[in-house]
């Protein structure tokens, strides 16, 4: 008798990250080169905490959403177990900012990744690493995965 848990994952237009019928979110759309994903993302003074200043929870979801594609990206969905954000410096209202992710391990039932958040300059505004737990059921419709992918799972 197996003690793993057992998740089933499903994608989701509606998304914080990347819903597109999702009215309040980021609405992210990656690319993938076959080892980094890569997005872009331009905050608004509806993603501040202090006036004028980005709240740290959207950079965080910035860089956890682009470690959850890169995973997925890999064929494998994560769900994230554990997440360490470090914070370079304040990003502002209006700053476009550049994510990048990639798988830095692998393990039995877990995959590391890791992400940063750099300024059009390339100065690094934030760092991640995460540890993501593979669910052993997947429902990613063909539609969804081309979206990601660029691909089918078959292909």
């Amino acid at each position: 008798m197996s003690t793993e848990p057992k998740e089933t994952i499903a994608a989701s237009d509606l998304c914080f990250g990347c819903g597109k019928r999702n009215p309040c979110g980021l609405k992210l759309e990656f690319e993938w080169d076959g080892k980094v994903a890569t997005s872009s993302f331009t905050p608004t003074e509806f993603h501040q905490g202090w006036q004028g200043i980005i709240h740290g929870g959207i950079l965080s979801s910035l860089l956890d959403e682009a470690m959850g594609y890169v995973a997925c990206f890999e064929r494998v969905a994560g769900i994230t177990a554990a997440i360490e954000v470090r914070f370079k410096r304040p990003v502002r209202i209006g700053e476009p900012l550049t994510i990048t992710a990639w798988v830095s391990g692998w393990k039995r039932r877990y995959v590391d990744t890791e992400a940063s958040l750099t300024l059009q300059d390339g100065t690094v505004v934030a760092t991640a690493k995460a540890t993501q737990f593979i669910s052993s059921e997947v429902v990613l419709s063909d539609d969804r995965w081309e979206q990601s992918t660029g691909g089918k799972p078959s292909d």
